[in-house]
């Protein structure tokens, strides 16, 4: 079923079917994974069969599977794309997660489409236009504020999905083309190079260095987790974690986090409900702080905020644990304000480089007003960990006894199950009703003795039928509706509750509706704007005819397609490296003796041989890093999954 007003829904990534599997025992109401391919995430495809396999394990807790194909397709790719996504609808697969309006020209099955992150949806004429074209849920830009979000639910009735947690793109997504234009790799292609991780030094109009060799285009990594019941109250109904890189201790960690504070919330909020079945209950405490990140920011949630950078560090470097008070021949002494233990992972800063510690052996000193004395001998040589001196901070990336935690089986989740037993013809028959109002009914042929202990009889019965031990189901109410107390053997109601549970778990897949796509309206609604730039992503002939039927007369091609030889923005974004370092004219805005002083005048960016120049578009509150593509890159054919052929796909108007 499509997601519905009151229903919220916690949505996680799976980077593979078995990690999905997990988050949905974490407590995830949904989970989105790549395919075979198409996904924009160039290393994390799935086969079919794995996939099938998930959707099976989903529906029986009545969560959704959604599959990403949200790259920006060549005309030559099309044909498998169509064939994958009838593959996949074949599957079982409930959604698919696009940003490839060629898709929508196709004939495809009537599987839900989902309006991708990389659809740059920002306004409320954008989100109010895919959803009249037939988009069932639309992931909103990262960028949004509290207060924008809400514009945009009281203009559509399409769920708004939004991102909660995990790594940032700087650049407002599908907006970034750095990757493409020094590496020839794509972002919007699934095989982002990263050049956001990478340091730059940024000097202003006037060559004076204002900041060197910083990771300043890197972003803290989202955290929405204090803004849940803002983000309800907004309008939001799905809850997406990032991560289809992460691995599978992330994955529990981060959905077991936010299963925990979704409950508390539906705890307190009657008028919402879970948006799947079961309850999950978690073996271990989740943490945060305990799996990868670069720090944390909720970003614009709340407005423009001041340290929304990791620009010491693209890397996890955890949380502080402590200092260095001595370093002996072998070892090393640290104050900490938690245990250790050995196979912890240790850093500290040296000038701008992480140097890591892994911690062999930890031995308790004692304790003292200060904290805990710990005695570390790391892997490494000490000679080989430069700067590491007395009063180093050290931080740790890894608790090796917490993630210890994770690969035993850390969540489980049921769904609740009454049972009601009585008598049949020739027998027993067990009647099944679980949380869902999904009715199931067994037989079985027994021979029934009356009980010479009724008492006894009941009792064993009783607890015969709710002994549901490591299925998906936990016990409700148990009823014996019987004519008089009968003897059982316990291999035959043993084996009576065993095909009831096989079958009501049949009865929960074969009750799951698939919800189907909406419906475009009619007439077909009108684009935005009637010219699109190459911005607009469009790399098929098929996309180019879905925008001119709604009403687009000038379309350029997608930066990928190779014809913007000169300089463009490269990425735009919402983070202000004027800003940053208090140099807005904003900022400068009524203060005596700066005021009109400071201007938005262009900067320079550089990181090795790549130079960009910095634009600053201060109405909307904007950063371009503008450059051109190497040529090299330029005068090689347009990246295609299949052997290529010359796009007949050239803009329509000429060169400004």
């Amino acid at each position: 079923m499509s997601l519905l007003d009151h229903q919220l829904e916690l949505l996680s990534p799976a980077k593979t079917a078995e990690i999905g599997r997990e988050a949905i025992l974490h407590g995830a109401d949904a989970v989105y994974i790549g395919g075979p391919a198409f996904g924009a995430r160039h290393n994390a495809s799935n086969p079919l069969e794995d996939i099938a396999a998930l959707v099976k394990f989903a529906h029986s807790y009545r969560a959704r599977i959604f599959v990403t194909m949200n790259t920006i397709m060549h005309d030559s790719e099309l044909e498998l794309a169509r064939k994958q996504i009838w593959q996949l609808y074949e599957a079982g697969v409930d959604a698919l997660i696009v940003q490839d309006m060629g898709l929508l020209e196709m004939d495809l099955p009537p599987i839900q489409l989902h309006a991708s992150t990389q659809c740059d949806i920002r306004t409320v004429e954008k989100a109010k236009f895919l959803g009249d074209v037939g988009f069932s849920q639309l992931v909103l830009a990262r960028e949004l504020t509290l207060d924008k979000i809400r514009q945009i639910r009281d203009a559509v009735d399409t769920p708004l999905e939004y991102f909660v947690h995990g790594a940032l793109c700087v650049a407002f997504s599908g907006q970034c083309y750095i990757s493409h234009a020094d590496t020839g790799r794509s972002a919007n292609r699934g095989d982002c190079s990263q050049a956001c991780r990478l340091p730059y030094t940024l000097s202003d109009s006037q060559g004076r260095v204002v900041a060197f060799e910083k990771h300043l285009l890197s972003m803290k990594d989202n955290d929405q987790s204090r803004n849940m019941e803002a983000l309800i109250d907004a309008g939001i109904r799905s809850f997406k974690i990032e991560g289809r890189y992460k691995d599978m201790g992330y994955v529990k960690n981060i959905t077991a986090n936010y299963r925990l504070l979704l409950d508390e919330i539906l705890e307190r909020r009657p008028e919402y409900a879970r948006a799947s079945s079961g309850r999950t209950e978690v073996f271990f405490t989740p943490d945060a702080d305990k799996t990868f990140h670069r720090g944390h920011t909720d970003y614009f949630a709340n407005g423009r905020q001041d340290d929304i950078g990791a620009f010491d560090s693209p890397k996890f470097v955890g949380v502080e644990l402590g200092s260095v008070i001595k370093i002996g021949k072998d070892h090393i002494d640290l104050s900490t304000n938690a245990a250790m233990e050995n196979g912890d992972g240790l850093n500290y800063m040296n000038k701008r480089e992480t140097v890591g510690i892994l911690a062999n052996k930890a031995e308790k000193l004692g304790e003292d007003e200060e904290g805990q004395r710990w005695r570390v001998f790391p892997n490494e040589q000490l000679s080989a960990l430069p700067g590491l001196k007395v009063g180093t901070i050290v931080n740790r990336n890894k608790d090796h006894h917490w993630e210890a935690s994770l690969t035993k089986k850390s969540s489980e989740r049921k769904v609740q199950l009454h049972l009601s037993l009585s008598e049949s013809d020739g027998g027993l028959r067990l009647t099944a009703i679980d949380e869902d109002g999904i009715t199931s009914v067994t037989e079985a042929a027994i021979a029934l003795q009356p009980a010479q202990q009724a008492a006894q009889a009941e009792s064993s019965l009783r607890t015969s039928i709710a002994k549901l031990g490591n299925t998906m189901f936990e016990p409700g109410e148990v009823k014996l509706d019987l004519s008089q107390p009968w003897f059982v053997p316990s291999a035959a109601i043993n084996g009576l509750r065993r095909d009831a549970v096989a079958a009501h778990e049949a009865a929960r897949l074969a009750a799951w509706e698939r919800p189907e796509r909406k419906a475009s309206v009619q007439p077909p609604a009108t684009y935005p704007d009637t010219q699109l730039s190459y911005l607009a992503n469009v790399y098929n002939e098929k996309a180019r005819a879905f925008y001119q039927k709604h009403g687009v007369q000038m379309i350029d091609a997608a930066y990928e397609s190779h014809e913007e030889p000169g300089e463009v923005s490269l990425m735009i974004t919402k983070h202000c490296l004027r800003f940053s370092f208090n140099l807005c004219p904003k900022q400068a805005k009524g203060v005596q003796g700066v005021q009109g002083q400071v201007k938005a005048e262009p900067m320079t960016l550089v990181s090795g041989n790549e130079k960009y120049t910095l634009r600053f578009d201060c109405k909307p509150c904007e950063m371009h890093v503008v450059g051109a593509m190497k040529p090299g890159i330029f005068n090689s054919a347009p990246p295609s999954a299949v052997p290529y052929s010359p796009l007949v796909f050239h803009r329509q108007r000429p060169r400004a």
